[in-house]
């Protein structure tokens, strides 16, 4: 006979988890996160165990008889056959609901194989067998996380607009919540740096509008981008601005949440992985290492040093001893170099240009500060490309995770 499946709702009703070991250290958060009384007993506990235990009551012993009483449910996750039939035997004659880890086909109930998105639960049972419940479990779950089974249409459709991270490049490094979210869109409004592989997944009646900034070339300015994400919104379509890394790390995501509340339309702000981090990262590029770089430091350098318009303190840069991080430089290093080794850095600090970090066409340059512009010159290095000055570059090639050659990959 099929089982049936019961929500189990467990708000401060006492339930009894006998046996300290590896399912119960699975078993019992998930309780607790239902906001269940749990009582655990056993002799000893798993450490995760251990972390819990101001959220519960341990009886530290083993288990005996009249241990269930008043339990509204028990689970039996004892590593001894016989203690955990003992239990089953014991919930079966006071009516209250066992689920038997080792032997399923003992047990009054099973637990589902279980995942939540938002406010969906979802649980599944697939004949006691706990692998295939958990590969139906983890379909559906991904299913709903990218909005796969949510309709654009459906009531609980989102409003206004939302500014998404798309990360830095690869569409596999967008968050859950950034697909879930591209995947309900009305209107797309995208720039060239964001995963636009992931554009032809939307549905055919999606209108895309592209933002794309080309350095010295095409340029949707921010102002008319700034009026469409407003225009499409108050036309109630729901609106998704994808852009590269994240929003709000010189992207210009402040901007526009300003002029959508300015103008009384919602923003949902989706942070996403900055290309400031992970295009370093995805090169083996630690920008903190513990006894090199306590520190880091991310800068924007649209604008060179000594140019009216620049905010950065370059000769306390130089001074620091601290990881930089420079975004936009590939057509400035020369000046940007010059003047940090006026200021004080080693002409030999190493310096590592990732190019299109986390493509598939990703390159790594390593020089030093003194020659890396020449040497990005003479490898034809071109934007998107992140800037790492310091000693971690060190680091990275101690492991062996870069190359010297820009014809090679990393």
């Amino acid at each position: 006979m099929q089982p049936y499946l019961l929500g189990l709702r467990l708000t401060g009703r006492r339930v009894v988890v006998v046996g300290g070991g590896r399912v119960a250290q699975r078993r019992v958060p998930t309780l607790l996160a239902s906001g269940a009384a749990v009582e655990l007993i056993s002799p000893e506990v798993t450490p995760s165990l251990e972390d819990l235990l101001d959220r519960l009551v341990w009886h530290r012993r083993p288990y005996r008889p009249g241990d269930l009483e008043g339990a509204w449910l028990v689970q039996a996750c004892a590593d001894d056959p016989a203690v955990n039939a003992a239990v089953a035997a014991e919930a079966e004659e006071a009516r209250v609901w066992c689920v038997r880890a080792d032997d399923a086909h003992a047990a009054a109930a099973w637990t589902p194989a279980t995942g939540r998105v938002g406010e969906t639960t979802v649980g599944v049972l697939s004949g006691g067998d706990p692998r295939r419940s958990a590969g139906i479990r983890d379909a559906v779950v991904e299913g709903l996380r990218d909005a796969t089974f949510e309709a654009r249409h459906s009531r609980n459709k989102p409003v206004g607009v939302a500014l998404v991270g798309g990360g830095p490049g690869d569409p596999g490094l967008i968050t859950v919540r950034g697909r879930q979210l591209l995947a309900q869109a009305d209107v797309v409004v995208t720039d060239r740096l964001g995963p636009r592989d992931l554009l032809d997944e939307l549905a055919a009646d999606v209108e895309v509008i592209d933002a794309a900034k080309i350095p010295y070339g095409r340029a949707l300015h921010q102002d008319r981008i700034n009026e469409l994400l407003v225009e499409h919104a108050k036309r109630g379509r729901f609106v998704v601005r994808l852009k590269g890394g994240d929003n709000f790390v010189f992207g210009r995501g402040g901007e526009e949440a300003l002029y959508c509340a300015a103008h009384g339309v919602p923003v949902t702000v989706v942070p996403g992985i900055t290309s400031s981090i992970a295009a370093p990262a995805a090169a083996g590029i630690p920008v903190t290492h513990r006894g090199v770089a306590q520190e880091f430091h991310v800068v924007s350098a649209h604008v060179p040093p000594g140019h009216p318009a620049s905010t950065v303190d370059w000769e306390a840069l130089a001074r620091n001893r601290g990881t930089l991080v420079l975004m936009m430089a590939v057509e400035r290093m020369s000046l940007i170099a010059d003047a940090l080794m006026r200021y004080g850095r080693a002409t030999d600090t190493p310096v590592a240009v990732v190019q299109d970090g986390t493509l598939p066409g990703q390159r790594t340059l390593v020089a030093s500060l003194g020659t890396v512009a020449d040497e990005m010159a003479a490898r034809g290095v071109r934007p998107p490309a992140i800037v790492v000055v310091g000693d971690v570059v060190r680091v990275a090639e101690e492991i062996g995770n870069l190359t010297a050659d820009m014809g090679r990959d990393p």
